[in-house]
């Protein structure tokens, strides 16, 4: 960001998609630096094997990297994934609940770039995320 630029305060932030709220995404803790959300793992968000799909998992990382970015760009931007990256590790079974812990790797000028750490209830991380988003002059 140059000099000029206001980062978004909190109460500045759109509201979280329907999408976010379907996949029962919540927000714990929001600042510049991490951002910190859960997920619980339903019936609905498994896989054919009985645990969270994978695709559940990379909406939870998008969630989380969507937040910080909004966060760390001026009110007046708007952002978009770009890419994304995850390595799954572990599984996590329907009744646990997925922490996402997201953290900007690098805050540039039109691109910024994010690490979302995946633990399951037992403190095992379960998934990694690697995520670039691109900075948008464009608003609702």
């Amino acid at each position: 960001m140059s000099d000029g630029d206001t980062p978004r305060r909190l109460d500045q932030m759109p509201e979280q998609s329907n999408f976010s709220a379907l996949a029962g995404i919540e927000i714990v803790s929001a600042t510049p630096d991490c951002v910190v959300c859960t997920m619980e793992v339903t019936d609905a968000l498994s896989n054919r094997n009985g645990a969270l799909h994978g695709g559940a998992m990379m909406t939870l990382a998008d969630n989380a990297a969507g937040t910080s970015a909004f966060i760390n760009i001026p009110a007046d931007k708007s952002n978009t994934t770009i890419e994304s990256k995850t390595n799954f590790l572990r599984g996590v079974s329907v009744g646990d609940t997925v922490t996402a812990r997201c953290e900007p790797l690098h805050l540039g000028r039109t691109l910024i770039v994010f690490q979302i750490t995946m633990t399951r209830s037992d403190g095992k991380t379960a998934a990694v995320t690697t995520q670039t988003h691109m900075i948008l002059d464009w608003s609702k």
